[in-house]
């Protein structure tokens, strides 16, 4: 997926990410602004990880797993949640958190992404549960939704769902989180530029910009 026009070689970026994470919707719009302000052509790869790979189907409520896991308090999540709603509005991506919002895991989210990149559309995939689980609230463990979301890009529901069934993807998806994790990945978004470069969190337009200005016409190192 290529970003921005330019006379430059695209860089190359393996985000990892997961669809329920925000800061990885924060982290990639301020680096698609950052390429477009810097005349940088992106090649991404979106690359699976998964928050909470042994969460129960159902799911469990935002506000009690954050507090379960990092030790939030009530007050601190809802600071969290409007600072993150003004930073989406000012990158062109919404969220609406609500009370009673629920977390899932992803596997099948990512292995749907898989799918869609063989037909070219990773990318469109990826964007797209982000905004499902963001802006919809939609419950992105869902074959049903995964099915709709792949018809709303352009895509056969009804194949989405045989690959979900068939479970063609899992393999690849566990590799991937295996490769990523075994690169010293342990939270998202990881952004590797060029295959050499790791660069951890969501670090504002400012400073992706002046990152991808750094980078050689090649895109081989920093200078």
């Amino acid at each position: 997926m290529a970003e921005a026009s330019t006379l430059r070689p695209a860089v190359q970026v393996d985000i990892v990410s997961d669809v329920v994470c925000p800061w990885c919707a924060v982290g990639y719009n301020q680096l698609a602004i950052a390429a477009q302000r810097a005349g940088v052509a992106l090649d991404i790869s979106w690359q699976p990880f998964e928050l909470n790979p042994d969460m129960a189907p159902e799911g469990e409520n935002l506000r009690e797993h954050l507090a379960a896991k990092y030790g939030s308090t009530a007050e601190q999540s809802s600071q969290v949640r409007k600072q993150l709603t003004e930073l989406g509005d000012a990158l062109g991506f919404t969220f609406r958190f609500f009370d009673g919002m629920r977390i899932y895991n992803t596997f099948q989210a990512h292995q749907i992404i898989e799918w869609a990149s063989e037909r070219g559309k990773g990318h469109e995939m990826k964007q797209a549960l982000l905004s499902a689980y963001f802006t919809d609230g939609a419950d992105v463990s869902d074959p049903d939704v995964l099915a709709e979301t792949a018809e709303a890009i352009g895509l056969a529901g009804s194949e989405a769902r045989t690959a979900l069934e068939s479970r063609s993807y899992a393999d690849t998806v566990r590799q991937r989180e295996a490769f990523w994790t075994g690169q010293g990945v342990r939270g998202v978004p990881a952004m590797v530029f060029n295959r050499r470069h790791l660069v951890a969190g969501a670090q504002g337009v400012e400073n992706y910009v002046s990152l991808l200005e750094q980078l050689r016409w090649s895109g081989t190192s920093f200078t």
